[in-house]
């Protein structure tokens, strides 16, 4: 580990996160991109809308939204912006301007997603950085320290990036959906 990244994981400010999924580099970018609704988790831990439907999206394109829409209790949908696209790079990268939902208007970090070949498929790797900007008390902390913060950070992030693995896994993406749709339509 370099000085560089020793110092940010010391004051808490960088969690990573990879995973090696086993298709090529361009399909494991449209799958984690076009799909995160499908692989995102559900739930209070991974989504504002907990269990209640609704679905995640990405806007493919630099200025793009990462953004949740739902229906709340009262049946009004609602739209929460966690990301912007900063940086959009296919199938190679991408970065985000990221906000949690008890970030203040001027609180952000940023999430970059890395794709890389591997000998088994492509390497997916998160690195969300930035935590060293917010103040040691952030509710986004969940009063803990900085080290362990950022252990739990990089856990979360490896949670999301096994559902991602499990639903590559699954063979029943999007596309290949789709695909068997259109098939058996002909069939």
């Amino acid at each position: 580990m370099s000085e560089s990244s020793e110092n940010e994981t010391r004051t808490g400010d960088r969690a990573k996160a990879s995973v090696t999924v086993k298709v090529g580099i361009d399909e494991a970018f449209r799958l984690f991109t076009e799909e995160i609704d499908q692989w995102w988790r559900r739930g209070l831990r991974y989504r504002v809308a907990g269990l209640r439907r609704g679905f995640l999206c990405i806007e493919p394109q630099v200025g793009g939204r990462l953004f949740e829409s739902f229906e709340d209790e009262l049946g009004d949908t609602r739209v929460i912006e966690t990301g912007r696209v900063r940086i959009w790079e296919p199938p190679l990268r991408m970065v985000l301007e990221w906000r949690n939902a008890n970030f203040a208007l001027d609180e952000r970090t940023e999430v970059e997603v890395c794709f890389e070949p591997a000998a088994s498929g492509t390497l997916v790797s998160v690195t969300h950085r930035g935590w060293s900007r917010l103040r040691p008390d952030h509710p986004a902390r969940h009063d803990l320290d900085p080290s362990a913060f950022v252990r739990a950070t990089g856990l979360w992030w490896g949670e999301l990036l096994s559902a991602l693995r499990t639903h590559v896994a699954s063979g029943t993406t999007k596309a290949r959906v789709i695909h068997a749709q259109k098939y058996s339509a002909h069939s």
